[in-house]
């Protein structure tokens, strides 16, 4: 924190401009470059130039050279390109959520699980799968993941909610006690499933974007662009939070309206990234932080940089799920968790050792 805003109430400091500018692009450049090696790796390989001629053929520009094999093109529109797409918009969509979750916790320790919407999620789609319903055909269990998420994020705030008022700590309790009641929930469906049915449960909770198409990318892509647009939207109001409850207050900030709409926001953004791919951790939680740490804890910034960052890092997990084994498609939520497991050990330390301990 720096100068002084009216009132002598310390404001945050701006994000320095040329360490934003290279930061948005070193991640447009990384995002873009990846897009493209993502897109043509895997069984069938095809070059960066093929990809973006392929690219350029789909959207009616005659350039550059076609895929020399067969079966290049449509691979490249019915399986690839979509889940390259799924991939920016999921990654997104946790990291944008995961900055405004730890905004409005306050905390950099927080992501978006903490309110309940990812275990919410998970035990409605192990509901579908092990009950065997079929209400809305193929879409069930997106669907009912994606309601299951949203109905338990509800319940956190509104359990949490007293006397017209909400408190971090209590919605941290009680998105624990949530997490807890969904876990036993999710245990008792894997419990009644036959064999089959408990495989897709745990394959579902390790998190896969195989299998995305268009129209999987239809129904998210909206959703996390009006996600992400609230996100940017409360940032000033969240700068000023950051700044304390009491001083937001002072500054014109109604603090329970401003949770309410984060709230909402995040289990929209979260539901909708886990709907379709399965639980895919710690992308919340260690990208905002990241990005922080590069230009600094104002959100008008932070938020958009780490969507940015979010789609790289998926995209890239993404990749490796693809190509680290040959001929299998290993669960991208391990590998988030192999990667955000140890750092979120490394930022407890440091928390607890700039904190000088625990209180």
């Amino acid at each position: 924190m720096s100068a002084l805003a009216d009132g002598g109430v310390r404001t945050l400091p701006p994000a320095r401009t040329g360490r934003v500018t290279v930061l948005f692009v070193l991640l447009g450049t990384a995002l873009a470059v990846l897009a493209v090696v993502s897109a043509g790796s895997g069984q069938l390989h095809v070059p960066p130039s093929e990809v973006l001629g392929a690219l350029a053929r789909g959207v009616g520009l005659d350039l550059g050279p076609e895929p020399t094999h067969p079966n290049g093109y449509a691979a490249l529109w019915t399986i690839r390109f979509p889940r390259v797409v799924m991939a920016i918009c999921v990654g997104a969509a946790l990291a944008a959520a995961g900055a405004v979750m730890q905004g409005v916790f306050g905390n950099p320790l927080a992501d978006p699980g903490v309110v309940g919407v990812s275990s919410g999620a998970a035990v409605a789609a192990a509901a579908t799968i092990a009950l065997g319903w079929t209400a809305v055909g193929p879409w069930t269990t997106a669907t009912a993941a994606f309601v299951g998420g949203l109905v338990a994020t509800f319940a956190v705030y509104a359990l949490a909610r007293s006397g017209g008022r909400t408190e971090v700590v209590t919605l941290v309790l009680t998105g624990v006690a949530i997490n807890a009641v969904c876990g036993a929930g999710l245990a008792l469906f894997t419990f009644l499933g036959d064999t089959q049915a408990r495989e897709e449960i745990v394959f579902w909770q390790l998190g896969s974007l195989n299998g995305t198409r268009w129209v999987y990318v239809a129904i998210v892509a909206p959703l996390m662009l009006a996600g992400l647009v609230g996100a940017i939207a409360l940032a000033r109001r969240l700068d000023l939070l950051s700044l304390g409850e009491r001083s937001a207050r002072h500054l014109g900030v109604d603090v329970e309206r401003l949770r309410i709409v984060a709230v909402v926001v995040v289990a929209l953004l979260t539901a909708a990234a886990v709907a379709f791919c399965g639980i895919i951790s710690f992308v919340g939680l260690v990208v905002p932080h990241l990005i922080r740490m590069a230009v600094g804890p104002g959100h008008r910034v932070l938020v958009p940089a780490s969507a940015l960052g979010g789609a790289v890092l998926l995209l890239a997990a993404d990749l490796a799920a693809r190509t680290a084994v040959p001929y299998a498609d290993l669960p991208i939520g391990m590998l988030t968790a192999l990667v955000g497991g140890p750092f979120f050990l490394w930022l407890v330390r440091r928390t607890r050792r700039q904190a000088g301990g625990w209180a």
